[in-house]
C-alpha cells in the first residue's frame, strides 16, 4: 500500500510505537512526549493517518485459502486439513503491537487544544482500527484478551485470560457505532469515512450474526438477530443516503471489469473507499506477473460452475455439463464469468492472436483475469486503482441479513441484489421462484439451512460470483459453517481425452495431449493446425506420473487435478486457531478452544 503521503509519521512511530513482534508489556516509547505532540488537529492528523492500513492489489491473490482456487502455495487451513498442525507449528496471529499503538492515540488524543468535533472525529477512526482489529482476532481465535489501554510492566491484564467472544464483540460493535456516528463525511482521498465506517459496521455486524446463528458450538444463537437486524439496519442507512450506486452504464460486458482494471475511481459511485495508484508519481502496483499465469493459485472449476446462464438458469441444470470443455463451458453465461476469467478468443497485449491457455502441473488449465491489467504499459499497468470497499457489498449485506431474519420481500430484493443481476444484464431473481426451486447442488452444499433456503442460496451464490478474488468468499464460508467444502479438491478443466483440442473457439485445435508414456517430438515433427500453427504438445496421465497434464482418468479424460492427498476438515475445531504455544507458555492463564 502507499505511505507516502505519512512519511512524516515513520519517525513519529518509530519514537511512540517501538517494541518487540507481540509485545503487550511495554508503554510506546516517549521520546515525543504526548504532552508536546497531541496538541493541535494537524498532531492527531498526523498520528491517525499513519495507522492507515488498505488491502491494496495483492487482495487479488487472497482467494487461496478458498474453494474458488487451487493453490501450490503453502496456505495454512490447506495444511491444517493434513492432520499435522499443532499449537507448535500454527504460530501466526497472536500480534497486539498495532493494538498498543492504537490505544496509544486513545489515551492521549483528549490532550489536543482542538474542538470536541475535532476529538471525536479523530477517536472514531482510531475506534474504527481498534474494531477492525479485534474483528480480525475473534475470527481467528474467537476468544481474546480485551485490552482497551497500552500496559505497564507488572500490570495484571498482561496475563489476564482470554474475554469471552460475546464481550469482545459488543466492544468491536461499540467501537464501530462511535466511528459510524463521530467519523466526518468528507475525508482525505484514500482515506476511510463515514461511510467506510459504516460499511466495516454492517460487514461486521453481517458475520456476527451468521457466525453466530451457524455455529452451535458458540451457544450464541440466540443473540445472533441482533447482529442481523444492525447489518441490515446499518446497510439500509448507507443505501438511504443516496451518495452511492451501482456502476452501469448498460454495457454488461465490459463494466464490471472496469471496476478492477481503472485508472481513476474517485469518480466512480460505487466506490466508498480505494486506494489510489499513480505509477508516474511513484505510487504504483504492479501484480500482473502473479495474477496470471503459473503463479500460486487458478481458478478451480467449482468457481466456473457457479456461474449461471447468461438467461438466468443454472449451468449446473443442464444434462452432461459436466463434461462440456472450456470453449462451451463459457457460451451464454453470466458475463462477469468472462470478466473475471480468461475466456476462449481472449487476446493478451501486444500479441494479435487469441491466447492460448497454458497448461502446467498442479493448475487448473483456466487463467485470472481478474486483478490482470491487459497492457504492455508499465504506467497504465502500475497506476489502477483498487476498490477497497463497493457499494455492492452494502446491496448484499442488506439482502442476505434480511433473508437471515425472514424479513425480505421482493422489494428489497430488487433494489438490492437485482441491481447487480442488472449490471450483468441477467434477469432479476424472483424470490418466491427461488424459495420454491433451491438450487439442488447448493442446498447439498449448504445443508443447514433453516427458512428461505433458495433465496438465500441465491444471495451466497451472488456473493461468490461479484466478489470472486476479492478476499470474501474464506471468510463467507466461514461465517455459514460450510468448512466441509474445503474438503474437495480444487479440479480444472475437463478433456474428453488424448487428442487434438480447441481453446480459443475458432474450431482449429490449438493444443494435443499424448500418452505420457510417449515422447514429445522435436519442433520439426509436430503437427500443425489447419491455420499453419504448429500444435502445443503435452503428456498426459494420472496424477503423480512424470506427465504435465493430470488427468482424473489419465488417457480416457476427465477434469484435470491439480493434487492428490486427502483434505479433512474437523468441526469445529478448524473454524479457529490455536494460541501459539510459546504464549500459552508466558501466560498460564490462557486457554486452547475447541480441541486445540
Amino acid at each position: 500500500m502507499k505511505k507516502n503521503i505519512y512519511i512524516m509519521f515513520a519517525a513519529l512511530a518509530i519514537g511512540l510505537g517501538a517494541c518487540k513482534k507481540g509485545d503487550l508489556d511495554r508503554y510506546p516509547q516517549t521520546s515525543i512526549s504526548p504532552d508536546l505532540f497531541f496538541n493541535t488537529e494537524e498532531d492527531l492528523a498526523l498520528y491517525v493517518n499513519g495507522l492507515l492500513s488498505m488491502p491494496d492489489r495483492g487482495t487479488y491473490l487472497n482467494d487461496q485459502s478458498s474453494d474458488n482456487v487451487s493453490t501450490t502455495a503453502a496456505v495454512e487451513v490447506k495444511n491444517i486439513m493434513r492432520g499435522n498442525a499443532t499449537a507448535q507449528n500454527i504460530t501466526g496471529g497472536w500480534d497486539w503491537a498495532r493494538l498498543r499503538n492504537i490505544n496509544y492515540f486513545l489515551e492521549n488524543y483528549h490532550k489536543a487544544k482542538v474542538s470536541d468535533e475535532i476529538k471525536r472525529h479523530y477517536a472514531g477512526l482510531a475506534r474504527y482500527y481498534r474494531a477492525s482489529f479485534y474483528l480480525g482476532m475473534v475470527k481467528r481465535f474467537s476468544d481474546v484478551p480485551w485490552y482497551s489501554k497500552t500496559l505497564n510492566p507488572g500490570d495484571a491484564d498482561l496475563t489476564k485470560a482470554q474475554d469471552p467472544r460475546a464481550l469482545v464483540m459488543d466492544s468491536v460493535m461499540a467501537d464501530l457505532d462511535y466511528a459510524y456516528k463521530n467519523v466526518r463525511e468528507k475525508v482525505p482521498s484514500g482515506t476511510p469515512g463515514k461511510w467506510a465506517t459504516a460499511l466495516v459496521y454492517s460487514r461486521a455486524a453481517l458475520y456476527e450474526g451468521t457466525y453466530r446463528k451457524y455455529h452451535n458450538e458458540l451457544n450464541l444463537k440466540a443473540s445472533a438477530n441482533q447482529f442481523l437486524e444492525v447489518a441490515a439496519k446499518v446497510s439500509g442507512e448507507i443505501i438511504a443516503s443516496n451518495k452511492f450506486s451501482v456502476y452501469n452504464t448498460g454495457k454488461s460486458a465490459s463494466d464490471y471489469a472496469t471496476l478492477f482494471s481503472s485508472q481513476d475511481l474517485s469518480q466512480n459511485p460505487e466506490m466508498i473507499l480505494v486506494n489510489v495508484f499513480d505509477q508516474a508519481k511513484n505510487w504504483g502496483q504492479n501484480v500482473n506477473s502473479v495474477v496470471f499465469g503459473e503463479y500460486e493459485q487458478a481458478p478451480a472449476k467449482d468457481l466456473i460452475e457457479a456461474y449461471l446462464m447468461k438467461d438466468g438458469s443454472r449451468y449446473n441444470a443442464i444434462a452432461n455439463h459436466e463434461q462440456f470443455g472450456f470453449v462451451k463451458e463459457f457460451e451464454n453465461r453470466d458475463p462477469r464469468l468472462s470478466q473475471t476469467i480468461v475466456y476462449p478468443g481472449w487476446i493478451r497485449v501486444p500479441d494479435s492472436k487469441p491466447y492460448v491457455q497454458r497448461l502446467n502441473k498442479n493448475f487448473t488449465g483456466y487463467h485470472q483475469l481478474k486483478g490482470y491489467v491487459n497492457s504492455n504499459d508499465n504506467n497504465v499497468i502500475g497506476g489502477v486503482d483498487f476498490p477497497v470497499f463497493r457499494y455492492a457489498e452494502v446491496l448484499l449485506t442488506r439482502a442476505e441479513a434480511l433473508a437471515e431474519l425472514g424479513t425480505l420481500s421482493q422489494s428489497e430484493l430488487d433494489r438490492t441484489l437485482n441491481l447487480l443481476r442488472k449490471r450483468a444484464g441477467l434477469p432479476d431473481l424472483n424470490m418466491a421462484q427461488a424459495n420454491a426451486n433451491p438450487d439442488p447442488v447448493m442446498l447439498q452444499q449448504f445443508g443447514n439451512l433453516e427458512a428461505n433456503q433458495g433465496v438465500i442460496l441465491e444471495i451466497r451464490r451472488e456473493r461468490r460470483v461479484e466478489f470472486a478474488f476479492e478476499n470474501f468468499r474464506y471468510d463467507d464460508l466461514m461465517r455459514w459453517k460450510a468448512g466441509k467444502l474445503l474438503t474437495k479438491s480444487p479440479e480444472g478443466m475437463y478433456f474428453s481425452g488424448l487428442g487434438k483440442h480447441d481453446l480459443t473457439g475458432d474450431g482449429v485445435e490449438d493444443i494435443i495431449l499424448i500418452d505420457g508414456s510417449q515422447t514429445i517430438p522435436d519442433e520439426a515433427h509436430k503437427e500443425k493446425n489447419s491455420l499453419g500453427v504448429t500444435l502445443t504438445y503435452y503428456l498426459t496421465g494420472v496424477f503423480g506420473t512424470e506427465t504435465t497434464v493430470y488427468l482424473k482418468n489419465g488417457m480416457n479424460g476427465g477434469n484435470i487435478v491439480t493434487e492428490a492427498f486427502e483434505r479433512k476438515f474437523e468441526e469445529p475445531k478448524y473454524y479457529y486457531r490455536p494460541i501459539p504455544q510459546k504464549q500459552m507458555l508466558l501466560n498460564k492463564n490462557l486457554k486452547q478452544i475447541f480441541g486445540w
